[in-house]
């Protein structure tokens, strides 16, 4: 199963300048929680906006520069050059996570089964935006609202859609 996993705001924006244009700590405990123990699959910039490699996943980094497996001193990785690559190298019996950025979600969106989906409330200028999520092939099974407060400066919904 792929599903693409993103916070992104009401316009669509997932972030500026390779960094999230918001902070949600309830948001990035959810990201943890269902990624831990699993494949997922990044482009190169997505990758090297993380201070080191993210625990406990495996890390498939999709990128266009040759040798770039040689500069990535880390066994939780691996490096292809194409969506279809990147999802050849999961386990098909497993969950498997798109984590970004935009123009990753854009190639891996007619390939995805689910899409875990944190909608912050509010429009963002941003560079880097998540693909418009059709209703004709996509049903929203599950909502939960997360009012702001002292440690969330916005409202956020995550949702839930599957594939019709």
């Amino acid at each position: 199963m792929i599903t693409l996993i993103a916070a992104a705001a009401e316009n669509n924006a997932l972030g500026k300048n390779n960094e999230l244009v918001w902070h949600l700590p309830d948001d990035f405990k959810r990201f943890k929680q269902l990624t831990s123990g699993h494949f997922i699959i990044m482009g190169r910039k997505t990758f090297e906006s993380f201070p080191k490699p993210l625990p406990n996943r495996t890390h498939i980094i999709i990128t266009r520069q040759k040798y770039y497996a040689e500069k990535i001193n880390s066994d939780s990785c691996i490096v292809v050059d194409s969506i279809e690559d990147a999802i050849a190298k999961t386990n098909s019996n497993d969950e498997n996570f798109i984590i970004g950025g935009g123009e990753i979600y854009k190639l891996s969106l007619p390939f995805a089964d689910k899409i875990e989906l944190t909608r912050v409330h509010g429009t963002f200028d941003a560079d880097a935006f998540f693909p418009e999520i059709d209703k004709n092939n996509w049903n929203l099974v599950n909502e939960e609202y997360h009012p702001k407060d002292e440690k969330h400066n916005f409202d956020f919904t995550y949702q839930t859609f599957l594939r019709k």
